[in-house]
């Protein structure tokens, strides 16, 4: 089985130290000591520039410093992204390409990675080039390809319905070129990324049995999601991974090492989306629907604030002087712009839209957090005028208010419950193809990893260990007769 796996490591800038610590010990630290203990195990792998600070800062050198080991023993490759986690296909084309640079500044500092920008700025040679682009939340537009290509990446990950709003129309005997430009886009499997994100395959022997005619007769197999599955959403699926690349019927790949076998390139017209997207969505014609859903007044309101913070610190009269020219002007007024286009960057983060949308997630916390940040932007940019700060002062009081008022009046949880059944539908949906003995392997295996968690006094972690066999059980009872 010829199987290219992606995975995703990110935190927001806002992230908290416990969450950051939390979920670097249950799962980025797992995944890489895994991948050392296994010679043999490859993937790619996107690690957010803005992580790699959060784990500077709080003390995780060492996860830094065993990727830097994986690279260098050609485990793993690293893609370029945007720093700061941002919706791309929202943003002006000037904020896309910062984004970019400064996560490759990030990803040069840590692991001495040069992405196609730097080289052509220092000409220097990095020791491994970043070839491949991930854009966060998988958030795809032919426009934002174009970007990526110019600037010098060769491939580009999307979902696959960027290939067409339908599922399994992707042929993987093939590779893929952006209509228009020289970039190689690659779709991920969606239903074969959902079954193991959504815990269904809980045991190696049931990955391999139900992905046993992928990846095979001049085919690969292309998965892709969040580090966090492996752990932290999923306790003990980590040990799963491992499981499944210590199997000799694996024949794990990168994805720029696609490249280098022949298979055929065709070009195709490709499509907005993310990988969050549900049909749901493309029956309503609105492919970014988590972020920026026409009917979420929060979402307008968020995104009209978010555009007047890259108005007031574009306009300003520093925007576009180099550091030597910057140098040469009043100091007061030049800090007053750095804090303001550091403030900025920060601030475009895709999670205060993600948490805002109660489609089925939801966190006034969130949301609060990144209004807030985006407000501060226009305070602090020198050039703001009065009506802009008290326009940006508005928006952050209408986004909080109606934040509470959605919950006091229960459109929150109506609109979560919604979203959450019908995830969990699909879910149930899928587990129904499995005999009464698999459920119960996995039910037996999900045990195992509640009873070592509550020995270890993991017990909240324990109890969503709980929860899922419950349903598991409750799912046995309906659908299997004894």
């Amino acid at each position: 089985m010829l199987w290219v796996n992606f995975l995703h490591f990110y935190q927001p800038p806002t992230q908290k130290k416990y969450w950051v610590d939390k979920i670097t010990e249950e799962s980025y630290r797992k995944i890489v000591d895994h991948l050392l203990q296994n010679e043999n195990a490859k993937l790619t792998l996107n690690v957010s520039a803005v992580l790699c600070e959060l784990w500077d800062t709080y003390g995780h050198h060492d996860v830094i410093n065993k990727i830097r080991t994986l690279l260098e023993r050609g485990q793993i490759e690293l893609t370029g992204s945007a720093k700061y986690h941002p919706l791309l296909p929202k943003l002006p084309d000037s904020e896309i390409k910062r984004q970019i640079y400064l996560n490759e500044l990030s990803l040069y500092k840590y692991f001495g990675i040069e992405g196609p920008i730097l080289s052509k700025k220092y000409q220097d040679g990095g020791q491994i080039s970043l070839k491949g682009f991930f854009p966060p939340e998988m958030a795809y537009s032919s426009h934002l390809a174009r970007i990526v290509g110019e600037l010098g990446y060769r491939w580009i990950l999307a979902e696959e319905l960027s290939y067409a709003y339908e599922f399994g129309k992707i042929d993987f005997s093939r590779l893929y070129k952006v209509k228009g430009t020289d970039l190689i886009i690659f779709f991920r499997d969606r239903y074969s990324s959902f079954k193991v994100l959504s815990g269904q395959l809980a045991t190696s022997k049931l990955f391999l049995e139900e992905f046993k005619e992928k990846g095979t007769s001049g085919k690969y197999f292309l998965t892709a999601m969040d580090g966090e599955t492996f752990g932290h959403h999923r306790p003990g699926l980590d040990k799963t991974l491992a499981e499944i690349y210590r199997d000799k019927s694996i024949d794990p790949k990168k994805i720029s090492e696609l490249l280098e076998l022949p298979f055929e390139i065709c070009e195709v017209e490709t499509l907005p989306a993310t990988w969050a997207l549900m049909e749901i969505d493309i029956t309503s014609g609105v492919p970014f629907a988590r972020w920026d859903d026409p009917d979420n007044i929060i979402h307008k309101m968020q995104w009209d604030l978010t555009y007047l913070a890259i108005e007031c610190v574009n306009r300003s009269s520093f925007s576009g002087l180099k550091d030597e020219e910057l140098s040469k002007l009043s100091e007061f007024e030049v800090e007053k712009y750095k804090k303001a286009r550091n403030l900025l960057d920060r601030s475009l983060h895709s999670d205060q839209f993600w948490w805002a949308s109660a489609k089925p997630w939801w966190s006034l916390e969130m949301i609060e957090r990144g209004a807030k940040e985006l407000s501060d932007v226009v305070d602090t940019a020198p050039d703001s005028t009065e009506k802009d700060k008290e326009k940006a002062r508005k928006f952050y009081f209408d986004i909080i208010t109606t934040g509470f008022e959605w919950q006091r009046t229960g459109k929150v949880d109506e609109t979560s419950r919604k979203y959450d059944e019908e995830i969990k539908m699909v879910v149930d949906k899928d587990l129904s193809k499995y005999s009464k003995k698999d459920v119960l392997e996995m039910v037996d295996r999900l045990t195992k990893e509640m009873n070592e968690l509550s020995g270890n006094l993991e017990f909240e972690r324990a109890t969503q260990l709980r929860n899922r066999i419950k349903e598991l059980l409750v799912f046995i009872d309906k659908n299997y007769a004894d």
